[in-house]
């Protein structure tokens, strides 16, 4: 199973966030699937790729650190690909994610980290 991380802080208001992130991810390619206080999950949509790459992302909001204008995001990138090459389907799109993430023009972006678990 391939998997990335990206953790971030972004300086956006708490009400403005779940917006901010759905957009995001339908900008990307992605469909919510579920959605509460402080946890979303979104699919790649079908129909490009086989079944088994479909990208899957888990977004955990720490609402226990957040303040009112600041929020912490963990982001887990994953699907259920091998990545047996480094620039697999899966890092494709962490890094596109990253890049929309990153050039986000809702929020500040404050703090990133991004990881990778191959």
């Amino acid at each position: 199973m391939a998997r990335y991380t990206h953790l971030l802080t972004v300086a956006v208001p708490l009400g403005r966030l779940y917006e901010q992130v759905t957009d995001l991810l339908k900008s990307c390619n992605f469909e919510v699937l579920y959605l509460t206080e402080d946890y979303l999950i979104a699919r790649e949509q079908p129909g490009k790729v086989p079944f088994p790459k479909l990208v899957t992302v888990e977004v955990l909001v720490d609402n226990t650190r957040a303040t009112k204008d600041r929020t912490q995001l963990n982001f887990v990138i994953k699907n259920e690909e091998l990545p047996l090459k480094s620039n697999n389907h899966c890092f494709q799109v962490y890094q596109q994610l990253n890049q929309a993430l990153s050039e986000n023009k809702g929020w500040s972006l404050v703090a990133s980290v991004a990881g990778a678990e191959g």
